[in-house]
């Protein structure tokens, strides 16, 4: 068997491990963002936005339901990646896979894809629930398709590099608690980063997901906030960076060896 086909193989072992193991406990994984999305969709979508009006030109229930989609797909494909990959050090199993005769980014490659597999799910579940309140109209199909794969593979890089420094269960919640969050807020989900004055606007272009959303809510809506190809540069930029840190992580075995 050749190098390439034992890389191919390892790669579906990891992904179809990762899948397995979400989808096994879906009730638990896959269901619970789903009903907190859609309260999301009733108090700020149903009941508020009444009251607010338009965002945008639009009305503010499908203003949000773009970033509502893109907030569920962040938090599950880092959250996957980082529980998944710190029970798999703790449980000496990356040790394991450390000493297979495959390269390390193999190794990235399938817990990233797995992240990518729960966010994305989750993200269809989401947008299939929010059509129970909106008619949801898509602007270029392209655009959605790109941007939720890159930002998921972001986050599930963030996720990994996450576990690889958590020294215990509690440490994989730390990020997503006080950094995920803020930023997720922050990030002109619930609002256009248009209507601050010019200060903060300043300040929230420093934000990453600023320009996930709103490149997201381009492929919806056909507006946003920020320049398409600075949204996807600065993506690309993450995506690198990133990949970069994790496999120099793996490489030197920094946090994965005892």
């Amino acid at each position: 068997m050749s190098s390439s086909a034992v890389y191919r193989v390892a790669l579906k072992s990891i992904l179809h491990k990762e899948v397995h193991r979400f989808m096994r406990i879906w009730v638990q994984t896959l269901v619970p963002p789903a009903i907190t999305i859609s309260l999301y969709f009733v108090i700020f979508g149903s009941l508020i936005g009444s009251r607010i009006g338009e965002m945008g030109g639009f009305d503010y229930m499908s203003f949000i339901v773009p970033g509502l989609i893109m907030m569920s797909v962040i938090t599950n494909s880092y959250s996957n990646v980082a529980s998944s990959f710190f029970s798999a050090k703790w449980q000496r199993n990356v040790e394991e896979m450390l000493v297979a005769p495959v390269p390390n980014w193999v190794i990235v490659a399938g817990y990233v894809g797995g992240g990518m597999a729960r966010g994305i799910l989750v993200g269809c579940i989401v947008t299939l629930i929010s059509l129970l309140f909106i008619d949801i109209q898509v602007h270029n199909f392209w655009v959605i398709l790109a941007t939720v794969s890159l930002t998921s593979a972001v986050f599930a890089l963030g996720g990994l590099i996450n576990a690889i420094f958590a020294g215990s269960f509690d440490d994989i919640s730390i990020i997503p608690t006080f950094v995920l969050t803020p930023l997720t807020y922050l990030g002109g989900v619930f609002y256009s980063i248009s209507l601050l004055p010019e200060f903060w606007q300043g300040v929230s272009q420093i934000n990453p997901i600023v320009y996930m959303v709103n490149a997201f809510r381009y492929g919806f809506l056909g507006i946003s906030d920020v320049d398409l190809s600075i949204a996807f540069a600065v993506i690309g930029v993450f995506i690198v960076s990133l990949f970069t840190i994790a496999m120099v992580l793996i490489n030197k075995g920094i946090g994965l060896r005892s």
